[in-house]
């Protein structure tokens, strides 16, 4: 099957492709597009986290779950979406704790977060497309496979990564990290229901602090 992605993942993920729960998601797209369901993000979007930050480029890993299941929403990289759109109420959580802990971080007026993506930070959502109005409908097709199998490509054939993980869900994902060449921090997720429990994690800052540690630039969190 030839998947149109950044060519450094498509070597990494070449077997994933030939295997059997990736032609079950495929149809599964296709069914939903020929039964006139929205899913999100449109077709040129969805590897949008991989073609946005090639895996010699990884430094920093942010999962979330699902996309944002809203139209015009999901663009691709977890927790953002285009400038036009209004901010979601977990990515504005996430900008409340850089404002309380990154010396001159200012809060945008917009939640386009592909300058975090350009310097580093895959931004991967558990299952990469959604149907509208239904969050966590995709979460069965076989995304969940795909994604557990990137986890182990950063895992095997990066080093020092840092890896962010939000929530109960995200956290479960730890166990497929070699905490020995890696680096997991993890706290509640940053939506309000989750009683705004994410701020004072200090994850922005500790990231950069392991960074430097290993002699790796630093994000600049600005966007």
């Amino acid at each position: 099957m030839d998947v149109k992605i950044e060519s450094s993942w498509k070597e990494a993920l070449a077997e994933e492709f030939k295997k059997t729960y990736f032609a079950k998601i495929k149809t599964a797209l296709l069914q939903a597009r020929e039964e006139g369901r929205d899913v999100y993000p449109r077709g040129g979007l969805i590897f949008n986290a991989f073609n946005s930050t090639p895996l010699s480029e990884v430094k920093v890993v942010i999962l979330g779950q699902d996309p944002y299941h809203q139209p015009g929403q999901a663009m691709g990289l977890s927790f953002s979406v285009p400038p036009e759109v209004k901010i979601p109420a977990s990515l504005r959580n996430v900008y409340k704790e850089l404002a309380a802990t990154v010396d001159g971080f200012v809060v945008p007026k917009h939640g386009d977060l592909s300058k975090w993506a350009a310097q580093g930070v895959l931004m991967l959502n558990a299952s990469l497309t959604v149907e509208r109005d239904k969050a966590g409908s995709h979460a069965a097709i076989g995304w969940q496979d795909f994604t557990d199998a990137v986890i182990d490509v950063v895992s095997h054939q990066c080093e020092g990564v840092v890896f962010l993980l939000w929530g109960n869900f995200a956290k479960k994902k730890a166990e497929r990290v070699d905490a020995s060449r890696h680096h997991v921090l993890t706290a509640v997720h940053p939506s309000p229901l989750a009683g705004n429990g994410f701020l004072g994690c200090n994850h922005f800052i500790l990231t950069n602090q392991l960074l430097q540690a290993q002699n790796k630039t630093p994000i600049d969190w600005q966007v």
